[in-house]
């Protein structure tokens, strides 16, 4: 017998319940590894990015510098310093650690996250309506606008790639009155009457 609070054995009511549980736990797990290792992948990537950008301003700033252009030349090297600045954090912390600060900002700072949640929102909004306001403006793209060799149906020939018509098939010839198919008395004038 099993108490409260123990697992029950294979033969028990609840193992298929049991087992539900182990593999749903095993799949999350799963799932978080799979975002973790994305997450230090691509921040890995977008930190050498944002280190190669950083050094292009930095050579804006020092050709400012050159022009005699002092404040916007410090501005511009202070923009350079975050960007290097964010692209080491980015280079050197793993998944983890972004997914935690990440969520550590959202619990001290919720009304940014809310405000900037809704500024996405709106903007993806304004692209998708433009984007199908214009669909609807302009009329279906018919085969004779398409580019010459742009596949128009399954087979991938355009409309003018067919020089040919396709035959159509023809009927068969229909016997006249008084003909016969070469069966007993069909369709002649002297068949026997029906019995």
């Amino acid at each position: 017998m099993s108490s409260i609070g123990e697992t029950t054995t294979a033969n028990g009511p609840d193992s298929t319940t049991e087992q539900a549980k182990q593999k749903a736990q095993e799949g999350a797990q799963q799932a978080k590894r799979t975002v973790r290792d994305q997450v230090d992948q691509r921040s890995t990537q977008a930190g050498e990015r944002v280190g190669s950008t950083a050094g292009d301003i930095r050579s804006v700033s020092d050709e400012l510098r050159r022009q005699g252009k002092d404040q916007p030349a410090r501005l511009a090297e202070q923009a350079a310093e975050r960007a290097e600045s964010l692209g080491d954090y980015l280079k050197r912390s793993d998944g983890d650690t972004i997914l935690r600060d990440v969520e550590d900002f959202g619990r001290r700072q919720p009304w940014t996250v809310i405000a900037g949640g809704l500024a996405i929102g709106f903007a993806a909004s304004r692209f998708l309506k433009a984007s199908s306001e214009r669909r609807a403006a302009s009329p279906p793209t018919t085969s004779s606008r398409l580019t010459a060799g742009a596949p128009t149906s399954r087979t991938g020939l355009a409309a003018d790639d067919v020089t040919a018509p396709i035959p159509t098939p023809t009927p068969a010839p229909t016997p006249a009155r008084g003909e016969d198919y070469g069966g007993a008395g069909l369709y002649r004038d002297d068949a026997p009457a029906a019995r």
